[in-house]
């Protein structure tokens, strides 16, 4: 292989990698946010004050916890069971990350308790 057409290939190679490092740090924020408010919910279900709350009480601290880091969540998305002693919260929400070029939709379903 002649010199300059091996530069041209690790040239490419570089810019390949490039191009995924600057997508991952697109996508990093979202992922972040989501385990930033996993840890929030399983902080929620583990409070004993939480399983005697009324659902739309703890509704409401979920959509404020969300909404301030950021997350498109609303408060019908997020949904509350109760059993015995026992809660879960299940919430649903999509991030719209613009890439150069590309939209993607990013579904989070974080969720905590028992079934």
């Amino acid at each position: 292989m002649t010199p300059p057409r091996r530069l041209l290939r690790v040239a490419a190679g570089i810019l390949v990698l490039l191009a995924l490092v600057g997508v991952a740090l697109v996508l990093l924020p979202p992922y972040a946010s989501n385990w930033r408010f996993q840890r929030y919910l399983n902080q929620l279900a583990d409070d004993p004050a939480t399983a005697s709350a009324p659902p739309d009480e703890v509704q409401a601290k979920i959509t404020r916890e969300a909404q301030s880091l950021g997350l498109p969540l609303a408060a019908h998305d997020v949904q509350i069971t109760r059993s015995q002693n026992a809660i879960r919260i299940d919430a649903l929400y999509v991030v719209h990350v613009d890439i150069i070029g590309y939209t993607v939709d990013l579904h989070f379903r974080p969720a905590v308790g028992g079934s």
